[in-house]
């Protein structure tokens, strides 16, 4: 006799690659929280697990960087001044929208390799969602200069891992080729570009989309994994 019984099926798997120094990412990161909320209220709601990888924009950036947001993009982009600004008021009013009050006149912009080796410790710890949050509103709300290993250590310790073991975490280099490998992941995806979310593996969605659309993804991939149940079962 076949098994009939209904078993839940695997969980969705989302992989986000981002930069903690995005303000897409932060948006996207929301707007991802928010529609897997909505999502969940279902009665056969969706489970999800979601998994961050490291994407740095701009990994020549010195961990000191002389000057304000607006300067950086104005000499990244090659743009004036005021073209800066107008981008940096744009998304922060898109940020508003999301939650999310970001405060670019007191950001330190830095060098974010450090933090995202410290994401790769703190996954191995189970709190990587806890640390991604507590980096992200650090950068954009706070000021805080990620650059810093003590800075990061004390952001670590915020999101409930081991100041010290942090400390060490990132003074010995170890979690830097895991860095690297998310980095070379990218690039075999062809993403060039971050927030970029992959789902189950097969499906590739860019940009900071509406949480609406997040939420209608994870129930369309959720009735897919059901259907495949059903079918193993048949």
């Amino acid at each position: 006799m076949p098994d009939t019984t209904s078993a839940a099926p695997e969980p969705i798997r989302i992989d986000v690659w981002s930069d903690i120094a995005c303000p897409w990412c932060y948006i996207g990161k929301r707007n991802l929280e928010k529609g897997l909320a909505d999502a969940s209220v279902d009665d056969d709601a969706p489970v999800v697990e979601v998994v961050y990888h490291s994407f740095e924009l701009s990994p020549d950036t010195p961990v000191d960087f002389e000057g304000g947001e607006a300067d950086y993009l104005a000499r990244h982009k090659g743009i004036s001044s005021a073209q800066a600004q107008q981008m940096l008021d744009r998304v922060t009013g898109v940020a508003a929208e999301a939650g999310l009050e970001y405060r670019f006149d007191l950001l330190k912009h830095t060098n974010t390799v450090k933090a995202h080796e410290l994401l790769h410790f703190a996954k191995e710890q189970g709190l990587q969602l806890e640390l991604a949050e507590r980096l992200m509103s650090a950068y954009f709300t706070e000021g805080r200069h990620l650059g810093l290993e003590d800075e990061l250590a004390s952001l670590a310790a915020d999101a409930g891992l081991d100041r010290d073991a942090a400390r060490e975490a990132l003074q010995s280099g170890r979690y830097l080729a895991a860095v690297r490998a998310d980095q070379a992941q990218a690039s075999a995806y062809g993403i060039n570009g971050v927030p970029f979310f992959v789902i189950d593996g097969k499906y590739g969605v860019s940009g900071a989309q509406p949480a609406e659309a997040f939420a209608q993804i994870a129930r369309q991939v959720w009735a897919e994994h059901r259907d495949e149940d059903e079918e193993a079962v048949a």
